[in-house]
């Protein structure tokens, strides 16, 4: 019986960039904790330093993001380790936060509304 296809690694996070010489919140990998502060990636201090990185392109952010999700994905499916988050909780922690998501469902609309 062959193997199913595993994905293949992409591009190296690289982002927030670092700032000074403090360690930067970037990720490390396969664990993908935040190097400056050891909590999931993307820690709250990422979170901010990326929205501020790619203010000027948010889509490229989701991109980036969703990207890297991938790649989380990959890491922790091989390295499988007790406390692994699920498909919903790494989608929740990478993606659904970044600037260009919409609700999952729209808002009720008021009939009484003009």
């Amino acid at each position: 019986m062959t193997a199913p296809p595993q994905p293949q690694l992409g591009a190296y996070p690289a982002r927030p960039r670092p700032r000074g010489d403090r360690t930067p919140h970037t990720p490390l990998r396969p664990t993908w904790c935040c190097r400056a502060d050891g909590r999931p990636w993307p820690c709250a201090k990422a979170r901010l330093l990326l929205k501020a990185e790619f203010d000027a392109d948010p889509v490229a952010l989701t991109v980036y993001l969703a990207g890297l999700y991938h790649e989380a994905a990959h890491d922790l499916y091989q390295l499988d380790p007790p406390d692994r988050p699920s498909p919903r909780e790494l989608f929740d922690r990478f993606v659904a936060w970044g600037p260009s998501r919409r609700p999952v469902i729209d808002p009720p609309t008021d009939p009484a509304a003009p």
